[in-house]
């Protein structure tokens, strides 16, 4: 057994070395004064002030945090609805369709749901820009809001609703303060996924994306494109860092949510 757990835990630190040596290798030369990743001269800060100092990098910046933001909170109130709706719909077969087709929308690839938005906002007439762009991630993050409440509504005992109903309470009172209390930790962590997947996305972004408008990930892209520079790096790793206390936030909201503070319970 302790072999066992020993060779687990050297496997997932490998895992893990794997996945993050890239990322740290290019916040490392972020700090290169000598502009390329293949000699590292000396310690500087100048690649970050070039960050900051880019009022259009700004912009973007600042759109691509409009955009995450808008689309995880209109996404969550979405999938929040759509979830307590699957999950207390009568027909059997229509709630393992529902479901059957919002899964179906998590695993499909990127490319083809960036090309049917592109060619629906095409036929609709809606010009690309940042309301192509919005609607997108907001179709693509329901799915994810819907996945995460789902388990919580699930878990939860239908003896809660129905005490509710008992003592006389509406059938807003009992979504208001019985299930929305209850599967709290389902919504914020629906909220920070969708928040997250927002602001990475490239592949949808990338097709939806026009008149000017323009995320940090397409940005990035284009920057790429046109030669490697250690001002790429830095704004990598301010992303980095940014999604990094996200994630830490989540856990601090989720945790606090589980463990409440109790007042005049004895020890």
């Amino acid at each position: 057994m302790d072999t066992t757990s020993k060779f687990s835990k050297i496997y997932l630190a490998l895992v893990f070395a794997i996945l993050y040596a890239p990322i740290f290798y290019l916040i490392f030369y972020s700090f290169n004064s000598g502009g390329t990743m293949s000699n590292f001269e000396s310690f500087t800060l100048e690649h970050y002030a070039s960050v900051f100092a880019d009022t259009r990098l700004i912009m973007i910046l600042i759109n691509t945090i409009i955009i995450a933001l808008l689309s995880a909170l209109i996404s969550t109130v979405i999938g929040v609805i759509g979830a307590i709706g699957i999950v207390y719909l009568q027909k059997r077969k229509s709630r393992n369709a529902l479901l059957s087709l919002n899964n179906v929308l998590i695993v499909s690839p990127d490319v083809i749901i960036g090309a049917s938005f592109l060619i629906l906002f095409t036929m609709v007439g809606v010009k690309l820009g940042f309301a192509s762009v919005l609607i997108s991630h907001i179709a693509f993050s329901v799915p994810i809001v819907v996945i995460m409440v789902l388990p919580k509504l699930q878990e939860m005992s239908s003896t809660l609703v129905d005490a509710a109903l008992d003592l006389g309470a509406s059938k807003r009172d009992v979504l208001t303060r019985v299930i929305i209390p209850y599967i709290k930790p389902g919504i914020f962590a629906g909220f920070f996924l969708a928040l997250t997947y927002s602001l990475d996305d490239f592949a949808v972004t990338f097709f939806v994306t026009g008149n000017g408008f323009t995320t940090l990930s397409v940005e990035i892209y284009s920057m790429a494109r046109a030669g490697i520079t250690l001002t790429i790096n830095a704004l990598s790793g301010l992303i980095f860092i940014f999604t990094l206390l996200l994630v830490l936030g989540y856990y601090f909201v989720t945790n606090r949510s589980k463990n409440p503070l109790r007042t005049g319970v004895p020890k």
